[in-house]
């Protein structure tokens, strides 16, 4: 799951970067409300976190320029400024949530999983498809109720096909999905992950639409 992250202390933002990566989150860190709202713009992200106090444009000024042009990504405030009124003001903008510094990192995470589960319709933690079971927080799947071992990247491609379950996803979004900044991405990286979870799961689980892209379709579970 990758999500922008605008922090501009330099140890919180390395912090709850080298943190959220470590609970399997795909991070890119800016640090002032311009680039964020490039960002945002420019990338589909999955969530961002959100600092108020951002230098060359504030943070809720990010949020309502976003939210006008009407981008939906989901976004948690996260700030010193504990005031109501500040908290009214950001969640009236279109912030989905807010948190209060210092905040504990696998709070956040939570936090974090939660608004993606909403943006895509998802009422509950685990996710469900063709008798495959994922739990984000965990980071477990399972086939038939026997657990099964994933990668990281063939873990992150799942979590993405299972939120989108019926909709179809070309390689450059679930390369945008799984890859933050930094990282080469081999021109087959998709496909091969892709046969593995084939190999690994079940041989229809993933549907390819050639030329198209890749989806994972619905059954009666409802995910």
């Amino acid at each position: 799951m990758r999500i922008l992250l605008a922090e501009d202390d330099p140890l919180l933002g390395d912090g709850l970067r080298a943190g959220l990566r470590q609970l399997g989150f795909q991070v890119d860190w800016v640090r002032d409300g311009q680039a964020a709202e490039r960002e945002l713009r420019a990338e589909p992200y999955a969530a961002a976190v959100l600092d108020l106090g951002l230098p060359l444009k504030d943070g809720l000024e990010v949020l309502a320029s976003v939210r006008q042009q009407g981008l939906s990504t989901p976004v948690l405030v996260l700030t010193a400024r504990d005031a109501i009124p500040d908290r009214i003001r950001g969640l009236d903008l279109g912030a989905d949530d807010y948190v209060i510094k210092p905040v504990d990192l696998h709070e956040l995470a939570a936090r974090l999983r939660a608004l993606v589960r909403r943006a895509h319709g998802q009422p509950q933690e685990s996710l469900q498809a063709q008798g495959v079971t994922l739990e984000p927080a965990s980071r477990q799947v399972t086939l038939d109720g026997r657990a099964v071992t994933l990668s990281t990247r063939e873990f992150d491609l799942l979590h993405a096909l299972m939120l989108n379950a019926g909709r179809v996803l070309s390689r450059e979004q679930l390369e945008q999905h799984l890859y933050s900044w930094g990282h080469e991405v081999d021109s087959n990286a998709i496909e091969v992950h892709i046969h593995h979870l084939r190999r690994k799961l079940r041989p229809d689980l993933i549907q390819t639409l050639r030329g198209v892209g890749y989806t994972l379709g619905r059954d009666g579970g409802g995910a």
